[in-house]
């Protein structure tokens, strides 16, 4: 079989499973299954592909007909225009959060500063800001061993092991430090809405990194209480909310000597992240 015909095979069954980036993800997975760039494949579609390649290709088919999500299948996730390694023990890094990264970079630009981030998950969030800030260092915890696995792979690959180091624990075991910048992607998503989240979603990412409680905050109040103890004077702290919770989590931010510094909306115009500053 010729590439053009696997990738209209692979395109097919997807469409048949109403996947809506079918063409893309046949491409991307041909492109896996060969170890070439996808690229190269659209440049040489007569490349002839053999049996043990075309089994592969069905493999990684057959997982995203089942809504697996392409960047598990991949094991990476372009973030902050570097590849990060991830598997199903984190999140899959999102756009919107590259819009926090980058406030946050244009905020503390060039300065010298200790980081914390809670919840690192991949790492994605702390590696991209101390990618940047070459005289910054921080702590990535989490309560997941398998994710401090995944982030300490990314440190690794970034060159980035002498300036972070990675925990696995809670965030409120945090005793005797002090930071300049705490920054967390909690789990947001309220009970109930989960049922409405997208399958691939809802059956692959996990659900430790989503589940928000009740009212979505449960994560969220603990990151806020415990951050007093933490930053210093007038240290920032920096948290991506879901949709609709600005309002609730601003009034919780105030009642606890925080003043709200700025905030990021999402490409949808939503609030996504809230910057506070502890006073």
């Amino acid at each position: 079989m010729k590439a053009l015909e696997a990738i209209k095979f692979g395109s097919q069954k997807l469409k048949e499973n109403k996947i809506p980036s079918f063409i893309l993800d046949s491409e991307i997975l041909l492109s896996k299954s060969l170890r070439k760039t996808r690229e190269e494949i659209l440049t040489n579609l007569d490349q002839k592909i053999n049996k043990k390649e075309m089994l592969v290709f069905h493999n990684y088919l057959h997982r995203r007909l089942k809504n697996e999500p392409i960047a598990y299948i991949l094991e990476e996730k372009e973030f902050w225009s570097k590849n990060f390694y991830v598997n199903k023990a984190t999140l899959i890094p999102r756009p919107e959060t590259e819009l926090l990264v980058d406030k946050l970079l244009k905020i503390f630009n060039d300065k010298k500063i200790t980081i914390l981030d809670i919840g690192t998950g991949s790492g994605c969030i702390i590696l991209s800001l101390l990618s940047e800030l070459k005289n910054s260092t921080g702590v990535g915890v989490d309560i997941s061993s398998n994710a401090i696995l995944v982030a300490k792979k990314n440190a690794s690959k970034l060159k980035l092991l002498k300036r972070i180091k990675l925990w696995k624990k809670s965030f409120e075991k945090i005793f005797n430090y002090k930071f300049d910048l705490i920054v967390s992607n909690p789990p947001y998503i309220e009970k109930k809405e989960f049922i409405n989240l997208s399958y691939d979603i809802k059956k692959y990412e996990p659900k430790i990194a989503l589940d928000g409680g009740n009212d979505g905050l449960d994560l969220i109040k603990k990151v806020i209480y415990k951050s007093k103890n933490i930053l210093k004077i007038k240290g920032t702290l920096a948290l991506e909310i879901g949709n609709e919770q600005y309002r609730k989590v601003s009034k919780i931010l105030v009642k606890n000597n925080f003043r709200i510094k700025d905030i990021v909306k999402d490409y949808k115009k939503n609030i996504r992240c809230v910057i506070a500053i502890y006073n």
